[in-house]
């Protein structure tokens, strides 16, 4: 097989929009089908915000209300418009970028074209409600009109075959991690910290565990939208300016889920508003600053917790999503891993060659390549599928 078709069987664009309700991160990339994922290829990366009424429009239908079958299928016809224009950017990306040029004209010197074609597209839709507990969990989604917008063939639906085989769905990416962040011999962890937070943990002798920690930025993003009407703290910098309430974490530490045992997954359905002002009831009198310092030491405290427990030979750990942005947040994680007497590196996915902001966009790329080869992409070590499962519905473009 020459490089040209490498490229035209091996090209995916990944979209992942997260609890954080931000936007749609994409990316286009080649995806090596002989396993060495470390020589994947980056082409092109994007990203699509969300208008203020979509981010509103989706926070509504995280819990029930009128006419919401109608609601859900025009907001999914609307988050649909912002992936088609993240994949329009990436193709416009591919057709001109010299990187992608160069690689056609080393395949087929005599015929030069400006366009590699994409293989699929994966997408993961936008979570509404996830209840493995109950048997299902909903991301809404129009994947046929991506495929009739983009021209493109389209997988999604990755998480019901995991839960319909008994699994949590979630999370899906310690697969991804292992086949681009795995050290033989050495304990890794890659924490995403999006609205939710989980880890994947590679162990030094080559399996993967993983589950979701508890809230990432969900909290403080919602804090800080109804005190200084932000959509989140930037680099935590309000967060650095109050004082943790170490009553009140106690109080937001006192959660069944921080004490389940994994596997284990979670989302709005529990860390939301509501939630968060049944603690806050009985502390009226602690400034909204000092309760955005406190949110932020939940998530650190969680995760650290988490980590030890579950991974304590940990030599390192690699922090991806937005969280990684989040300066006052890391220095928090810092500190509660060394608080437990952890000697772990702390740095950013970007110390292993991947931006923070692409992980989780490059996981939902290599789903699709998996779906299309016909390979699992669960781990029941992970989500407490009975078995692996080829994840995925395909959409012809």
């Amino acid at each position: 097989m020459n490089k040209l078709d490498s490229a035209v069987n091996n090209l995916y664009i990944g979209l992942m929009s997260g609890t954080s309700l931000d936007g749609v991160d994409g990316v286009a990339v080649i995806l090596p089908a002989t396993g060495e994922h470390s020589a994947m290829r980056l082409l092109a990366s994007s990203y699509v915000p969300f208008s203020d009424t979509l981010r509103a429009d989706v926070m509504a239908l995280q819990q029930s209300g009128e006419n919401e079958i109608h609601r859900e299928a025009m907001v999914a016809n609307a988050l649909v418009e912002r992936y088609a224009a993240c994949v329009a950017d990436l193709q416009q990306q591919l057709s001109v970028d010299p990187i992608v040029f160069n690689l056609v004209a080393d395949a087929a010197t005599e015929s030069v074209t400006k366009s590699v074609p994409v293989r699929a597209i994966g997408v993961h839709g936008q979570t509404i409600r996830h209840r493995p507990e109950l048997g299902y969990t909903r991301q809404t989604n129009n994947p046929a009109l991506l495929a009739e917008l983009s021209g493109v063939d389209v997988i999604a639906d990755f998480r019901s075959r995991d839960v319909a085989a008994g699994g949590q769905g979630a999370p899906l990416v310690p697969a991804f991690h292992r086949a681009i962040f795995g050290l033989s011999g050495h304990c890794r962890v890659v924490a995403n910290i999006g609205g939710i937070s989980n880890i994947s943990i590679l162990h030094a002798d080559g399996s993967t565990t993983g589950f979701d920690t508890g809230p990432g930025n969900v909290l403080m993003d919602a804090w800080i939208a109804q005190h200084q009407a932000k959509t989140y703290d930037a680099h935590g910098d309000w967060a650095s300016q109050g004082q943790v309430h170490e009553t009140l974490l106690a109080v937001l530490c006192d959660e069944d889920f921080l004490r389940q045992m994994p596997p284990k997954s979670t989302g709005r359905d529990l860390f939301r508003m509501e939630w968060m002002n049944a603690k806050l009831h009985a502390f009226p009198e602690v400034p909204a600053v000092d309760v955005q310092a406190t949110l932020c030491e939940l998530t650190a405290q969680t995760l650290a917790d988490a980590i030890l427990t579950y991974a304590p030979d940990v030599s390192s750990v690699y922090i991806c999503g937005g969280g990684a942005y989040n300066r006052y947040l890391m220095q928090r994680i810092a500190a509660q891993l060394q608080l437990r007497k952890s000697s772990a590196a702390l740095a950013t996915t970007d110390e292993l060659g991947v931006s923070p902001h692409h992980v989780e966009a490059l996981a939902f790329a290599w789903l699709a390549q998996q779906f299309i080869l016909g390979l699992p992409g669960n781990l029941p070590d992970v989500t407490g599928a009975k078995a692996h499962r080829i994840l995925g519905a395909l959409y012809p473009a």
